[in-house]
């Protein structure tokens, strides 16, 4: 294989390394006989052939482009020597922050060229459309090696186009066997395509001679006339006939022009506003995406854009960037409302909780979303005791038919309870076990079926208000985000300035359901405003012990499933109590039964 047809070889870059759009130099071998002959040049996996700019076999000149690595090689493709390889590499470093009004784009140099298809100067970029053959004769090639005519004219190109363009290294590449009459004609054809890049202004010239002689003649009669009469009077008239003369030419031109001139300046500000449009596409579109990411339930993608605008927008100075950055706050603004709507719902679970509070605690939302939250399910867990309530008062008092009946070997006792008071009795061994067979066959008084009720909805509901306080304070309802920007530390803050808070709400609950309870099962023992808010029980005649024992056994289970949560004793003792004055009560109805029994006997 001959050397013009081996592979090319990359030896060296200057520099190795840089951002994007850093112009280069590429060094090697064999890297292309001719502009024509260069087909590729990817550095890092990015295609640079439209910047580049051959300067010999073992020189290119491009600009790098927007690569997707970090670092790779330099691959340069000929069509002479096919796809070649590098003993180098680039690497790509990262374009520091661009500020708004900064410039981030390189525009390449472009060239003058004359044009022989349109006769016309035109700027172009390199490895565009060039004339193959400037002279107009037959090219042959010679023989001499490219590194001997590299040796002979050091510094300089065979590239009619290139700053460093050598004529007689183009001449002896391409013209070496040519005949000297072949030369002369190639002189010829450069005086003709000279003359046709300088006929257009020669031209214009030409179509304008009539109206330089019209000129010239109306000024050599203007001249005669007043030598003629000699009088200011025709002075003053034929001064007056030029100046309309030359307004009229100056109107005339105005009209030719501006209609170009305008449609110049409108296409002008088009193309600027494009680039701008395209440029800052991201600001652009981004109302309408975050419109569409709502709906579509992406709140992260919103977020996210939303950050990256406030990096680049939030403290610009240009009208139009504060305009659509207004409309993106405007939207914002919507997003945590409609976020804290659906935090503040219930009922609703623990999981989407932290989800809805990390969302407003990364859009930066005011007040303190999470604190919001604990509010809402402690009113909502108060709201749900009292209307539990209100639903079997208004069932005892319309006496329905249809009563749940309390059976331990069914399932209409709450699975979890109820398997718990049938482990605890067994293990106690108490009579209770041996005596439900018979009792449990008649219908459950409403008191009683509230009082399951009513704890297997604390039992159910508080684990997740506890557990919703603890990731409070411990702070792990924030993401990483809100970590950064030190918002996590303020809510840890807050936490602790808001135990006292959340002691009362706990308490609040504890009470409410201690007073719920004696209202359906001790009136006697509140006073009369509590009873109002918490009895409203028709009393017919008093529950016997053993469903006595029963709601016992409920309460007792209930509160240990309490202490499995960690609550403090302190909080807890009120259901203490509670127990203690219901023992107290079975033990004395048990014993007015047992006497009026006596009596009876």
């Amino acid at each position: 294989m001959s050397r013009s047809r081996q592979p090319p070889l990359v030896t060296g870059i200057s520099p190795n390394e840089g951002i994007s759009w850093t112009k280069v130099t590429i060094r090697g071998e064999n890297l292309g006989t001719g502009p024509t002959d260069l087909l590729g040049l990817t550095i890092c996996g990015h295609n640079c052939l439209l910047t580049a700019e051959w300067m010999s076999a073992s020189k290119i000149v491009c600009r790098v482009g927007q690569a997707k690595n970090d670092k790779g090689d330099i691959i340069v493709t000929t069509k002479s020597g096919g796809k070649g390889t590098s003993t180098v590499s680039f690497k790509l470093l990262k374009p520091e922050k661009i500020g708004i009004l900064d410039q981030s784009a390189v525009w390449v140099d472009e060239m003058n060229y004359y044009d022989m298809r349109t006769d016309r100067n035109k700027g172009i970029p390199p490895l565009s459309l060039r004339p193959a053959n400037p002279l107009g004769i037959e090219i042959d090639k010679g023989r001499f090696p490219q590194k001997d005519l590299e040796s002979l004219f050091p510094g300089m190109s065979a590239d009619f186009t290139s700053e460093n363009f050598s004529a007689a290294w183009y001449l002896i590449e391409n013209h070496s066997t040519t005949s000297f009459d072949q030369l002369k004609t190639a002189v010829v054809n450069l005086k003709k395509q000279a003359n046709k890049k300088n006929e257009g202004s020669l031209a214009y010239v030409k179509g304008g001679l009539s109206t330089f002689f019209e000129a010239q003649d109306a000024l050599s009669a203007i001249h005669q006339k007043l030598e003629a009469d000699g009088t200011e009077k025709v002075e003053g008239s034929m001064t007056q006939k030029l100046e309309n003369v030359l307004n009229r030419a100056s109107n005339t031109a105005d009209t030719l022009f501006q209609e170009v001139l305008g449609r110049k300046d409108k296409a002008d500000s088009t193309r600027n506003a494009l680039n701008v449009l395209q440029r800052f596409k991201f600001l652009f579109n981004l109302p309408l995406n975050i419109e569409r990411n709502i709906q579509k339930g992406d709140y992260d993608v919103v977020i996210n854009d939303y950050e990256k605008a406030k990096s680049l927008f939030g403290k610009t100075e240009v009208q139009v960037f504060k305009k659509y950055y207004a409309e993106v706050e405007t939207r914002i603004e919507a997003l945590r409302e409609l976020l804290l709507d659906k935090l503040l719902e219930t009922p609703s679970t623990l999981h989407d909780q932290k989800r809805y509070i990390r969302y407003l605690s990364d859009l930066h939302a005011p007040g303190d979303p999470a604190w919001q939250c604990i509010g809402a399910q402690h009113q909502w867990i108060l709201q749900l005791m009292h209307s539990c309530k209100e639903s079997y008062v208004k069932e005892q008092k319309n006496a329905l038919l249809h009563s749940p009946m309390l059976d331990l070997d069914s399932d209409v006792r709450p699975s979890p309870i109820g398997h718990l008071s049938q482990t605890a009795s067994l293990k106690r061994g108490s009579s209770f076990q041996s005596a439900r067979d018979d009792a449990w066959r008649y219908k459950a008084p409403q008191q009683v079926v509230f009082v399951e009720k009513l704890t297997k909805l604390v039992v159910s509901q508080l684990p997740n208000f506890w557990k919703l306080w603890i990731s409070y304070v411990n702070g792990s309802l924030f993401s990483e985000t809100a970590e950064k920007s030190g918002q996590m530390e303020r809510s840890k803050k807050n936490a602790r300035q808001r135990q006292n808070d959340f002691k009362k709400m706990i308490q609040e609950v504890m009470h409410s359901l201690v007073k719920l309870i004696r209202g359906a099962l001790l009136p006697f023992s509140l006073r009369e405003g509590e009873l109002r808010q918490y009895g409203g029980w028709e009393m017919k005649s008093e529950l016997s012990g053993q469903w006595l024992t029963h709601v016992i056994q409920t309460v007792r289970l209930s509160s240990e499933s309490l202490t499995a949560l960690e609550i403090p004793n302190d909080m807890l003792q009120i259901i203490q109590d509670l127990i203690l004055d219901l023992r107290v009560r079975c033990i004395i109805v048990t014993l007015q039964h047992t006497a009026e029994g006596n009596r009876r006997l």
